[in-house]
């Protein structure tokens, strides 16, 4: 397929793709990106602002910035985690995004690579998004078409998950189609590991709940071993991780029957 025939939604796909890799883009740049007439990004650029997914000026677009609360703008720990592995973390969120179909029930855990592939969910409509997670749910409140269901439960320092038995029971009452997970390390041996007790639990849960189990993780989780054991290696399906990771430790996952995603 040629660029001119792309779909209308996969052209809102890929300029969401480029907004999201350079922060704004002019009408030309995207016309020449897309093959497609300035005429048709205009359109599909006033398209897509009149459903939040971005922001227009006077020859170009621009990413619509996080909704953010004043006390999640001045977390210094979530902001710093946010910059640490951040163009990885961004490829791993937009590959992981693309895995996400229109009317699908899905789930995210805690995390600042979960939050990112909330940011590129610009493509898909219709979908419930089940989390434990209270930064994620705000950057989400202003879409329309995406329901948003938060589970409830005590708060857990600066990372803005809920934990607690009120968050497990919830999650427990739902099945998802997929469950993107993330967590603090990722072990050929001794599994998946969080540094917290409580949202290991939240994690397992989620797993245990969803039909397909996709883990998110930078290389610097790779062959890590946390202090809570969530679950086995072979309880998930997917890992989706950063070319940093080698094709040694990747093939360790491998064979073990995971589906590993090196982008």
């Amino acid at each position: 397929m040629s660029k001119s025939e792309l779909s209308t939604q996969e052209r809102y796909k890929r300029i969401l793709i480029q907004l999201n890799q350079t922060g704004q883009m002019l009408v030309e740049d995207l016309a020449v990106h897309l093959d497609v007439s300035p005429s048709t990004v205009r359109r599909d650029l006033t398209q897509m602002e009149q459903q939040g997914l971005l922001r227009r000026f006077h020859g170009g677009a621009e990413l619509v910035q996080p909704l953010l609360y004043e006390p999640f703008r001045h977390s210094i720990n979530f902001s710093n985690q946010e910059g640490v592995n951040a163009d990885e973390k961004r490829r791993i969120a937009q590959a992981a995004a693309e895995m996400i179909q229109s009317g699908e029930t899905i789930a995210f855990s805690a995390g600042t690579t979960t939050t990112q592939i909330a940011r590129f969910l610009g493509h898909v409509k219709d979908i419930t998004l089940v989390t434990n997670t209270v930064n994620v749910a705000m950057e989400l409140s202003q879409r329309q078409d995406i329901k948003v269901f938060v589970t409830g439960g005590y708060i857990s320092g600066g990372w803005f998950s809920l934990v607690g038995e009120t968050a497990i029971h919830a999650i427990q009452t739902l099945y998802v189609d997929k469950a993107f997970v993330g967590l603090n390390g990722i072990d050929a041996v001794n599994g998946l590991t969080s540094h917290y007790v409580d949202e290991a639990a939240i994690v397992r849960t989620m797993i245990r709940q969803a039909r397909q189990k996709i883990v998110v993780a930078d290389h610097t989780k790779i062959g890590v071993t946390a202090r809570s054991r969530i679950r086995e290696i072979d309880k998930i399906d997917i890992l989706i991780t950063g070319i940093e990771t080698s094709e040694e430790q990747a093939a360790a996952f491998a064979g073990m029957g995971v589906q590993v995603l090196r982008v």
